[in-house]
């Protein structure tokens, strides 16, 4: 059998070395690991997930991104008993995902896991317990913290996702880049407006009555963007707290990179674009890119030349898409998980750098 799979053949999974059609299973859960050239975080992390996994809930499955390095082999070699996905190109975060995720049946949840995460002992069943008490809830997060300094909050979630106004996320235990000490503030479990993409578990049928992530975003804000139509649609988002896991953060794409800022500001414009009423969108667009001009000059002033160009082809990205998402935006409804406030006021001008000190929002 050739190394990787054909394209029209991308439903085929590999168990133990054979391939069959894996559409269906009598498991509850599938955990799926989406991996490009990421043999070291494999190396790393998987131990904890194949240790900490319930063998009777759950299926750990790896999505294979076109890799180019030894993660293929190394899943033979060490790993033969876990099942396998393979894509001869590399479709991205989303268009990964999606084409794993859309064709595969019997699952009642999946969890979309980065291959940087350090999971722990009885990770699953709080969330699948929160999940099956409330049929409305569609998508649900642990508790994040950083796997390198594990007495804080990690960017990428930390303990549930919020959204300002003007479309700027944030979270409990991060707001921008200012990261919290984890000293148990935040271990309610509530309703959150997103999941992080780092660990998301979501309803499988939810899932794919969306249509999955946008494969457009190719990465970056797809998961918030996901959890925006989920509650256009009438779901919940929420956080566990009582499961958690570490995470590294900046895997494939790190934070100086401009690729990663050009993804970040692009997508958040088109995800305002599809989940707001129209009539409120383009005053709101407008509001932002004043401030992502602002941000350009930032950039400039820190000598980071490559950001502030990344900014400036994010808006003509825009621009050219616009059109497109007018036509296929989603159904909008009032949301009383977006935050009332600006966040970029309160950050940088009122000096309110925790969550705890933005008061009711």
């Amino acid at each position: 059998m050739p190394d990787r799979l054909k394209q029209n053949e991308k439903k085929f999974i590999i168990k133990n070395g054979q391939p069959y059609l894996g559409t269906s299973t009598m498991k509850k859960v599938a955990v799926v690991i989406l991996n490009w050239n990421g043999k070291h975080w494999l190396e790393k992390f998987l131990p904890s997930v194949t240790q900490y996994n319930d063998d009777d809930l759950s299926d750990i499955i790896i999505v294979d991104n076109a890799s180019t390095d030894n993660s293929l082999s190394f899943l033979k070699n060490n790993y033969p008993q876990l099942k396998t996905i393979i894509f001869n190109e590399n479709f991205g975060f989303t268009g990964g995902y999606n084409k794993a995720l859309l064709n595969l049946d019997g699952y009642e949840y999946f969890v979309l896991l980065n291959s940087d995460i350090e999971v722990t002992e009885n990770w699953l069943k709080p969330i699948i317990n929160l999940m099956d008490s409330n049929k409305n809830i569609a998508a649900c997060q642990p508790k994040i913290l950083s796997y390198n300094n594990k007495e804080y909050f990690e960017y990428a979630g930390a303990a549930g996702g919020f959204i300002d106004y003007l479309g700027y996320p944030f979270c409990r235990g991060r707001i921008f880049d200012t990261l919290e000490k984890d000293e148990g503030q935040y271990n309610d479990t509530m309703q959150v407006f997103w999941a992080s993409g780092a660990c998301m578990f979501v309803r499988a049928g939810v899932y794919k009555k969306m249509n999955g992530l946008d494969e457009h975003f190719f990465a970056h804000m797809e998961e918030i963007d996901l959890c925006w139509r989920m509650q256009n649609a009438g779901f919940e988002v929420w956080v566990q707290p009582q499961s958690t896991v570490y995470h590294v953060g900046g895997g494939t794409l790190n934070s100086d990179s401009p690729r990663k800022t050009y993804l970040n500001f692009r997508n958040n414009l088109l995800m305002m674009l599809k989940n707001i009423d129209l009539f409120k969108v383009y005053p709101l667009l407008f509001m932002r890119m004043v401030l992502d001009g602002l941000a350009g000059i930032k950039f400039i002033t820190q000598g980071k030349f490559a950001h502030c160009f990344a900014i400036v082809k994010a808006h003509f990205s825009f621009y050219k898409m616009q059109f497109k998402y007018l036509k296929n935006r989603n159904r909008q409804k009032p949301l009383n998980t977006i935050v009332k406030q600006s966040i970029v006021f309160n950050y940088f001008i009122d000096g309110k750098k925790k969550f705890s000190e933005l008061g009711k929002k």
